[in-house]
């Protein structure tokens, strides 16, 4: 039975004797360390807003989720005729137009609003002056559907 102890510790020896010489290596080596700097990369946390487009493009490409009641891209003008779209074209110019009279009309020429009613078409402009506001009626005569804004004076 001694024999096999001695055994024992002569095996646990040289492995010892590495633990100890590597515990004398590294006290011997000389040891530096500096400031742990915390830098931000989000940018609503104070980092670059550089970053900004960058996150933003990660995110979009890592997220999955489609909204089920979202038309699939280009699907509203795929659906449309020719003729659908020339005539939503046609409407929206006319429209830019009627507002461009509108405002014409509404706008004096210090371009200053002018409290007073104008009627283009079918549609009524009432423009009205308040306490530090101007308040905006427009009105379709047709439908008479309204809608009112405020602007300040």
């Amino acid at each position: 039975m001694g024999r096999r102890k001695s055994n024992a510790l002569r095996s646990l020896a040289p492995v010892a004797a590495m633990l100890l010489a590597g515990i004398a290596g590294s006290l011997a080596v000389p040891v530096a360390a500096g400031e742990l700097i915390y830098r931000p990369v989000n940018p609503a946390f104070g980092g670059d807003p550089f970053n900004g487009p960058v996150l933003l493009n990660e995110a979009n490409a890592q997220n999955h989720y489609k909204d089920p009641s979202a038309p699939a891209p280009g699907s509203f003008f795929a659906s449309q005729s020719p003729l659908q779209q020339f005539t939503n074209a046609l409407q929206s110019s006319i429209l830019s137009r009627v507002a461009g009279a509108v405002s014409g009309q509404v706008v004096d020429s210090t371009g200053n609003l002018v409290p007073g009613t104008f009627t283009i078409g079918n549609i009524r402009v009432v423009v009205t002056s308040g306490v530090g506001l101007l308040t905006i009626t427009t009105t379709d005569l047709n439908t008479g559907q309204s809608t009112t804004f405020q602007v300040p004076n």
